[in-house]
């Protein structure tokens, strides 16, 4: 298949119905993985306490868990945080009025039975009440982000590019969220923030995508919609590459030196900066393309002055 026509386009528009199968597979994989095994949620959302402790040597884990469940902590969730000395403790909500500090201290006593040097590094608690409120809010935000960006694009330019737009930025949340589900990796507010930014991130491809195109509607003299999109995604593709890459390199230095802390944000937004690439040149313009979007359409009508009709008269 010829990539390349001789007017030196790249063509993207015949690889479109190719392009929105894989989607539509990948989309249905990551909503499969979602419903099936759901999202490990962290402690923003599901509320309890969060215990980081620091020890002089490798954390045996399954010693740690024993101990545990010896000292009344059963349902306490132990997992490294970085390096094989630092263990980060969860534990669900406590029935009563339990304070962060006391359950801090009670866990604690039990890691000096672990290692007499055990220190506790930092602990967060998050009622669960809290949690659900932070859940709902979540969701609310994107819907809302998705609803003004629909609305804001129709304005913009024409609705076709809308709703594709919106279908790009649907369809790069739920492959980061089958992402997350998938590998069982912890959702927590800096996630849902990266997803978010992962949002506004795409939608500028988008948009700058779209704008490319009206223009080349209303300026190259070619009746085939189909060769207009791929002239004006060969033309902005040096301007997405070199964003994405520049953008690639600050969030691979992050992923890699910034910590445990700030891992699912990293990749939330890794993965996500792939995707959106992906979607604003091949899932916005598919579906504008499948919705029969034209020439006409993005072309203004002209409005016949007033009084036109006397100055041609002889």
């Amino acid at each position: 298949m010829q990539i390349l026509n001789v007017k030196g386009t790249i063509g993207f528009m015949a690889k479109r119905r190719v392009a929105m199968v894989f989607s539509v597979i990948l989309m249905v994989v990551s909503i499969g993985m979602f419903v099936g095994r759901g999202l490990e949620l962290g402690l923003d959302f599901t509320g309890g306490t969060s215990v980081e402790v620091g020890f002089s040597q490798s954390a045996d884990l399954k010693k740690v868990r024993s101990i545990l469940n010896e000292n009344g902590f059963p349902d306490a969730s132990v997992q490294l945080f970085g390096s094989s000395t630092e263990v980060l403790i969860r534990l669900a909500p406590r029935g009563g009025e339990v304070k962060a500090e006391v359950i801090g201290n009670q866990l604690m006593e039990a890691m000096k039975l672990v290692d007499e040097n055990a220190q506790m590094r930092r602990i967060e608690f998050v009622g669960p009440s809290v949690g659900e409120d932070l859940k709902e809010q979540g969701g609310l935000a994107m819907l809302t982000a998705l609803i003004c960006i629909l609305i804001y694009v129709a304005m913009r330019f024409e609705w076709r590019f809308a709703v594709g737009a919106v279908a790009a930025l649907a369809h790069d949340v739920i492959l980061t969220i089958g992402l997350f589900a998938a590998l069982g990796l912890e959702f927590d507010l800096t996630v849902l923030a990266a997803i978010l930014a992962v949002i506004g991130y795409s939608l500028n491809d988008t948009i700058v995508v779209s704008d490319r195109i009206r223009e080349n509607f209303r300026k190259v003299r070619i009746d085939d919609t189909l060769e207009i999109i791929d002239i004006s995604l060969t033309q902005t593709l040096n301007r997405t590459l070199v964003t994405s890459i520049t953008t690639l390199l600050v969030l691979i230095a992050l992923f890699v030196w910034g910590g445990q802390i700030i891992h699912g944000f990293a990749t939330a937004l890794l993965f996500g900066v792939f995707v959106g690439t992906y979607s604003s040149v091949y899932v916005a313009s598919g579906v504008a393309v499948a919705l029969g979007v034209s020439k006409e359409d993005l072309i203004p009508v002209e409005v016949e002055k007033e009084g036109a009709e006397f100055d041609e008269m002889p």
